[in-house]
C-alpha cells in the first residue's frame, strides 16, 4: 500500500506499507506521481518485490505502476472510491438519481464486481438520458454546461476505475487489501502523538515520524 498524509498545506509524508510494516517514507510538500516513481526507485533498490499494489486512485500513479511492473495487479482503494462519490453528491443526497447511485457505491465492500457491474448497467440504463440534460451557462466561453455536472462525475468515476475496484478477488490467494486503511490508521496514530508538540520544528518532526513509523 502507498498513500500519502498531510499536517498541513505543503507538509506531509509518503508511506509505503505491507503487512503492517512501514517499509518507506519521506516528506513531501505536494503529492505527486514523481514522488511515487522515488519511492519505487527506493524498495527496488533494497531489492523489494511487489506481489501487488493498493493506491488511493491517482490515475498517474496507476500509470506509472502499469508501465514499471505490468504484470503486478492494481488495487483501487474502495474506501476513497466510496470518498469521491461522498464528495461529488454529498452524504444525503436530495436527486433521486444521485440517492441511488449513492446506495450502489456503498455496496463497493460487500459485492462481486458481476453484482457491481450489473447494478451500475441498471441505473445508467434509467437515468442515462437524465445525466445527458443541458442547461445554459453562465460562463462566456462556453453556451451550455451538464445540468447535473456532479452526478455525472461521480457516475463516470465509478465506471472509469471499475477494473481497478475488484482485483482483490480477482486474487484471492493474495490477500490484497482492498483500502489504504491500514495506512490511514498508522497515520492518525502518529499524527495524534506529533500534534502533541504543535510549533515543532521541521527536523525535530521528522524524527519523530521517523521514530513512530519504525516502530509501527
Amino acid at each position: 500500500m502507498v498513500d500519502c498524509t498531510f499536517f498541513k498545506r505543503g507538509d506531509g509524508f509518503l508511506v509505503a506499507r505491507a503487512n503492517s510494516r512501514n517499509l518507506h517514507w519521506f516528506p513531501i510538500e505536494t503529492e505527486k506521481v514523481e514522488h511515487y516513481g522515488q519511492c519505487l526507485n527506493t524498495l527496488e533498490f533494497a531489492g523489494f518485490l511487489f506481489a501487488s499494489f493498493t493506491i488511493d486512485g491517482r490515475r498517474g500513479v496507476r500509470k506509472l505502476l502499469q508501465k514499471r511492473h505490468p504484470h503486478v495487479p492494481i488495487q483501487h482503494c474502495q474506501y476513497h472510491q466510496l470518498q469521491t462519490i461522498t464528495q461529488k453528491l454529498t452524504q444525503r443526497p436530495k436527486l433521486e438519481a444521485s440517492k441511488e447511485l449513492r446506495v450502489i457505491a456503498l455496496t463497493l465492500s460487500k459485492t462481486t464486481r458481476k453484482e457491481f457491474t450489473e447494478a451500475l448497467d441498471a441505473w445508467h440504463e434509467q437515468w442515462g438520458e437524465f445525466i445527458k440534460e443541458r442547461t445554459e451557462s453562465s460562463d462566456l466561453k462556453r453556451k451550455w454546461r451538464w445540468k447535473h455536472e456532479r452526478l455525472r462525475s461521480a457516475y463516470f468515476s465509478l465506471r472509469r476505475n471499475l477494473p481497478w475496484l475488484f482485483i482483490c478477488l480477482d486474487y484471492p490467494k493474495l490477500n490484497i487489501p482492498n483500502t489504504t486503511n491500514s495506512c490511514d490508521g498508522s497515520f492518525a496514530h502518529w499524527k495524534n502523538k506529533i500534534e502533541l508538540h504543535r510549533g515543532i520544528q521541521k527536523k525535530r518532526k521528522k524524527k519523530m515520524v521517523d521514530f513512530l513509523l519504525e516502530d509501527l
